[in-house]
């Protein structure tokens, strides 16, 4: 058995028969990371059999059946593929079932459209998507090439007894195919042109400007996409390695800027993609990776419906995928080569994991990656501990010992590239919102003590306090290859394109500058900044602004704790969520319109709203001149967090900067709701609610109505 850490189970098709049920679905639970459920069991175990019995007769030598495989890099996962006779078979089962969905033949079809466009050895092979439903009673008869591809067939259905004889049937139709690629299993992700022009084409069509809402006219952003662009061409030309640190206010266009680079890099002007010059835009921002995504898949999908144009949702979500991707998915992916264990705290890369391309070596595809965020990467302590307890996207990936930062990996995985390389940062001041999330400190400490060599461009801004505590000038002092550029830096808010102080005061706000007061004056009449005790007079205030499709909603910090008695529910976890609560209209109730929902900060980092309403709870108080930070234990009570140890001041700075990114998720105006909390007492004397005491509130609630804030 040839284990793989893309998938949980691999092995020659010889092998797979001669070995028990039991100890295939042993790895398969052993490869697993968490707790299995007993519903997963049941399926695996009827995938097991159903395998054996459809292999059985089947004979091929070079055969390989591979259960739970990662498509590199889209965190999808397909039930089992088989490698058979020189075609690709992409199988999804659906255990139990006798009925056949749509959705789930456009899953199985999907999965097939993924592998030819994105996995490097499946490209120009044979793929057949094959839907088992186990109870189903028929099986498809005609084997035809799919509309969508001419290398993948439409899909075939049927029922557990009648997989072998789909596959036989379509072994006969293609015979004699040079056979699969040995190394399929740990093939490139390598996006095909086809699917690069597709993205470049979508893109197009729905300017990411469109979604930020920014007046253009007033703001450009072209001097640090011209300077990005400049230095990724000094790169190529001297054959250097290269990293670009943009700082910008919250709101500034830091994720226009990105995806921008990652365009204008892939096609330099030209009509169709350059070769070998790409360029791949990278978040760990699970909500607004998703909602970026579908908010251009949509408006795609719409327009070319529209034009009477035969296209699935799917394809435009496919097409964003090339240049949009989750930063842990390519971290994963370069994870996945490594030699394990990590020998000397040296880290090798694995001949026998990895494929090296004569284009890029044993790195990714891209020669520029773009990390939206990068202050939120993280510290070497959290990447280590999570790497020993093993586990991404299901699989048991354990790492003990690693040696760094993520920021380090990051920058090691394009150090891989044998001919250049340029990494761009996109960096929010303040905005470390996570523990473990390292700032932009741990970027200077691997190029100083790993990666001496790689040239470093950054904005002057970073030597301010909101970044790396300030210590930028220090931290680089020695390092001889740094150049500061005014074009790195974006300093105008694109978000609040009313209140380009906005920032300014937020800032002061949070640090007690007494010129706050005169700041809010500044920008009140564009910008409305608004104080309230009553989240029904919040609520009215909202709905009575927005017009037309302009987007409302309530935000809180994961740390609030006391909202309920508000009608206030936290938005769950999930990018499904997140992607109903910032894109239905007013009539769903999912919609953050219907100011029911409120989300944190994790899940509107990088997004926003026309109009917002924060809700300020207990968990950060004004007491005496002063922040004060508690952590309610669920039942009874807040708890101070008052300690000096390291890990409490993180703690007290990430819920500060919590408080940060929701004062500058609106784009025309903010409503802040400090309660009143509850003032009644028993008979007794005592208080009825002790974890909503007025004290908790009214020290916020003075400081903020001291800085001028019109109370409603």
């Amino acid at each position: 058995m040839n284990k793989s850490t893309r998938c949980l189970y691999h092995d020659q098709v010889v092998d797979f028969l001669s070995a028990d049920e039991q100890s295939v679905l042993g790895t398969l639970c052993d490869s697993y990371h968490g707790t299995v459920q007993s519903t997963q069991i049941e399926a695996w175990k009827g995938e097991i059999s159903i395998m054996k019995n459809t292999l059985s007769l089947l004979n091929d030598e070079r055969g390989q059946i591979i259960f739970e495989y990662d498509i590199p890099r889209l965190g999808k996962r397909i039930d089992v593929v088989l490698l058979l006779k020189g075609i690709i078979f992409c199988i999804e089962f659906k255990v139990g079932e006798k009925d056949i969905l749509e959705t789930d033949v456009d899953q199985v079809l999907d999965y097939s459209l993924d592998l030819t466009n994105f996995h490097k050895f499946s490209e120009n092979r044979l793929i057949v998507p094959v839907l088992i439903a186990t109870k189903y009673r028929s099986k498809s008869t005609a084997i035809q090439k799919s509309v969508y591809d001419d290398n993948v067939l439409n899909p075939l259905i049927a029922g557990a007894g009648g997989l072998q004889e789909l596959i036989q049937k379509v072994i006969e139709e293609y015979p004699d195919l040079p056979p699969v690629n040995d190394k399929w299993i740990i093939s490139p992700y390598a996006p095909t042109p086809t699917i690069i022009e597709a993205a470049r084409t979508l893109y197009e069509s729905h300017s990411v400007e469109d979604i930020t809402r920014h007046e253009a006219d007033k703001v450009s952003t072209d001097a640090t996409i011209s300077c990005i662009l400049d230095v990724i061409n000094r790169s190529k030309l001297n054959g250097e390695k290269s990293i670009c640190f943009v700082t910008g206010v919250p709101g500034a266009g830091k994720t226009l800027v990105g995806l921008e680079v990652a365009v204008r890099q892939t096609y330099q002007g030209h009509d169709k993609p350059v070769d070998d010059e790409g360029a791949v835009y990278l978040s760990g921002n699970g909500p607004l990776v998703a909602v970026l995504t579908e908010a251009l898949a949509k408006d795609n999908y719409e327009k070319c419906k529209a034009r009477k144009e035969s296209k699935k949702i799917t394809d435009s979500r496919r097409e964003v995928g090339k240049f949009i991707n989750m930063i842990h998915r390519y971290r994963d992916n370069m994870l996945a080569k490594i030699k394990n264990p990590v020998e000397n705290g040296i880290l090798q890369i694995d001949p026998e994991k990895a494929v090296k391309m004569s284009e890029s070596g044993y790195a990714e595809v891209e020669h520029v990656a773009i990390f939206d965020e990068a202050q939120r990467s993280w510290t070497h302590k959290r990447l280590a501990e999570y790497l020993k307890r093993g586990g991404t996207y299901g699989n048991k990936l354990k790492v003990p010992n690693f040696p760094m930062s993520e920021a380090g990996f990051l920058i090691w995985s394009l150090n891989q590239r044998e001919d250049w390389a340029t990494i761009v940062c996109l960096v929010g001041g303040g905005q470390e919102i996570n523990t473990g999330e390292a700032g932009i400190s741990e970027w200077i400490y691997a190029l100083n003590d790993d990666f001496p060599d790689w040239k470093v461009y950054i904005s002057p801004k970073l030597r301010e306090p909101e970044y790396a505590e300030g210590r930028v000038n220090e931290l680089l002092k020695e390092n001889r290859n740094v150049t500061f550029s005014a074009d790195l830096h974006l300093s105008v808010n694109l978000r609040s394109f009313r209140a380009e102080k906005l920032s300014t005061f937020v800032h002061m706000l949070l640090s007690f500058d007494p010129r706050a007061q005169e700041i809010y004056r500044e920008f009140y009449d564009k910008y409305p900044v608004v104080l309230t005790r009553n989240m029904s007079s919040a609520r009215r205030w909202l709905r009575d602004r927005a017009m037309g499709t302009e987007r409302t909603g309530i935000l809180v910090t994961k740390e609030a704790a006391r909202f309920k008695p508000l009608a206030v529910h936290i938005l769950p976890s999930g990018d499904e969520n997140a992607i109903h609560w910032f894109l239905e209209d007013k009539t769903d109730t999912r919609s953050s319109n219907y100011l029911e929902d409120a989300a944190t900060e994790i899940q509107v980092q990088g997004l926003e709203l026309d109009y917002a309403c924060l809700l300020w709870d207990a968990d950060m108080r004004y007491e005496n001149g002063e922040w004060h930070f508690y952590k309610f234990n669920g039942q009874t009570k807040w708890n101070e967090q008052n300690s000096d140890s390291e890990s409490m001041q993180e703690r007290r700075k990430y819920m500060l900067n919590a408080y940060r990114v929701l004062l500058t998720r609106a784009r025309k105006g903010l409503i802040i709701c400090v309660p009143e909390g509850n003032a009644n007492k028993t008979i007794g004397g005592f208080w009825e609610d002790t974890t909503r005491i007025p004290a908790y509130y009214d020290g916020t609630y003075k400081y903020l109505k001291s800085l001028g804030l019109e109370e409603i």
